[in-house]
């Protein structure tokens, strides 16, 4: 079974909280805390420090900003600090200063007070107002135009057209001579076969079209060769 690894951040950050809670242990029985109440305020600051700061990061999530959740968080925090550099020697715990003790005492009700005030914070978004429709100026009218009557035109009389010559008698079209197409011998020879073929088949003699699917060539080659076939 593998172990699982301690963290140092989590390892640090217990030291560290259990030092600062000692501390605000002894200044709380040395102003006069004693019995459970001592033990009280070390979690109560602690408490309101984790509750300002997560109060911030909701608030900074929802795009609020978060004074008051600033403001407790420095006061639990300056609490917190103050007790540990009081307890390092520069502060005779056997004699609490009296204004000390009225700091120590007062405490709870400051802490009741920004625990509540945090708990009752918004979190909702503020939407930005809707911007207000812009305001448009009348254009001011165009000044009317009476159209003015144009002169009737006179209508121009279209000179007669011309009578149409008579055309020249036009030339008779001449056939246009189809050239001659070469079939090479062994296109023939082969033709000869197919046409051999088809006509043994069908009982007739092959067509060009036939012939020329058959084949595959063009139209006039296809003539050339049934007319030498023939």
């Amino acid at each position: 079974m593998r172990l699982p690894r301690p963290d140092a951040v989590l390892v640090q950050a217990a030291i560290a909280g259990a030092l600062s809670f000692a501390h605000l242990h002894d200044l709380a029985a040395a102003a006069g805390q004693n019995g459970w109440k001592a033990w009280a305020y070390p979690v109560s600051v602690d408490l309101l420090l984790v509750a300002a700061w997560h109060r911030m990061r909701v608030q900074r999530a929802a795009g609020i900003p978060a004074p008051a959740a600033w403001t407790w968080f420095a006061i639990a925090l300056a609490a917190s600090l103050g007790a540990n550099v009081a307890t390092a020697g520069l502060l005779n715990l056997g004699a609490v200063p009296a204004w000390l003790r009225i700091l120590v005492a007062g405490w709870p009700a400051l802490a009741f007070f920004g625990g509540t005030l945090l708990a009752h914070a918004t979190t909702e978004h503020r939407a930005d107002p809707a911007p207000e429709p812009p305001v448009y100026e009348p254009e001011p009218a165009a000044p009317s135009v009476t159209p003015v009557a144009e002169p009737e035109s006179k209508a121009v009389e279209a000179p007669e057209p011309a009578p149409a010559l008579p055309s020249a008698p036009s030339a008779p079209t001449l056939p246009v001579p189809v050239p001659a197409v070469s079939v090479p011998t062994a296109l023939v020879d082969h033709a000869r076969k197919v046409a051999d073929d088809h006509r043994t088949r069908t009982g007739a003699p092959i067509d060009p079209d036939t012939l020329r699917a058959r084949l595959g060539v063009p139209s006039q080659l296809a003539d050339a060769i049934v007319a030498q076939l023939a």
